[in-house]
């Protein structure tokens, strides 16, 4: 299969998942490198194709789009490493997905990440790779300012969501 080949056969792969597909899966079934697969999805990236990558894999934009929920709505967060836990398990036990992290970044701008967290396994698979990785969440850029925009099925989950959260001194308000 040549590199065109296997662009076409890796967006048929992402399309057709229903869950986010990691870049270890995608090569293992293309037989290719990890490397290779990374530099595949830039490559279709740039070429115009709408891929995200989240904590678990790729995924295609539509998985995050205002289709999928009733409503999404964005919550301005202060925290420090320590409550991260508490801030994902409060959003996703009370009905909602956390699409993405969102910092204003004094040399940057603004800078954001996609997360696509919808239950408490992807929290702890986030959690677990920040921990694995001794990566830092982008709000320590920040002093643990950060904005997440949260789908749910209504507005009414999300303004619970917002209210345990300000409740437990995490969302800014």
């Amino acid at each position: 299969m040549n590199k065109v080949e296997r662009r076409e056969k890796l967006m048929e792969m992402i399309k057709a998942s229903k869950a986010p597909v990691s870049a270890t899966a995608l090569a293992m079934r293309l037989n290719v490198s990890r490397q290779i697969i990374v530099g595949d999805i830039a490559l279709l990236r740039a070429s115009g194709e709408s891929i995200f990558a989240t904590p678990t894999g790729y995924v295609l934009d539509k998985a995050n789009t205002l289709e999928s929920f009733g409503y999404v709505g964005t919550i301005a967060c202060q925290h420090f490493e320590k409550e991260l836990s508490d801030e994902l398990y409060t959003i996703v036990d009370f009905g909602g997905t956390i699409l993405d992290v969102t910092i204003e970044h004094n040399t940057y701008g603004q800078i954001s990440g996609t997360l696509g967290v919808g239950s408490r396994h992807e929290a702890d698979k986030f959690l677990e790779k920040l921990n694995e990785n001794q990566d830092k969440p982008l709000s320590d850029l920040t002093g643990g300012i950060h904005l997440h925009r949260i789908g749910c099925k209504d507005k009414a989950t999300f303004d619970l969501i917002v209210s345990n959260l300000v409740r437990k001194g995490i969302a800014l308000t």
